[in-house]
């Protein structure tokens, strides 16, 4: 990401998608150092408050977190990979034209919903 970090602009979109902290960690703080328009990292509930206690632990401000969107997609009850894929594209248009939708990150309950 070195290589293009100079290149991000408000137009442009980080997703981590790796389910690793040695990767999302490393991977996060660059996209942070970015003018990058919309940062989404994959994963749990339960995923993202460890993820969050190691980037803090690497030197992220509290504020800095806010940017983050994890878990990454709209709270749309999205099952399959196709489905979570399409989620995520939702929310960086929304994000980008300011609309105002429910995300996963500021939604309660299980990311997946078991159909009825």
């Amino acid at each position: 990401m070195t290589t293009v970090a100079g290149r991000l602009s408000a137009r442009d979109a980080v997703c981590v998608l790796t389910h690793d902290h040695k990767f999302d960690i490393p991977a996060i703080v660059a996209a942070l150092s970015t003018k990058v328009g919309y940062l989404g990292a994959m994963g749990s509930r339960t995923t993202q408050l460890e993820r969050v206690k190691r980037l803090t632990e690497a030197g992220v401000a509290p504020a800095r977190l806010n940017e983050i969107m994890a878990p990454i997609g709209l709270a749309i009850g999205a099952r399959t990979p196709q489905e979570t894929a399409v989620t995520i594209c939702a929310e960086i248009i929304a994000r980008r034209a300011n609309a105002e939708v429910r995300s996963l990150r500021d939604d309660t309950g299980p990311i997946h919903r078991v159909a009825s």
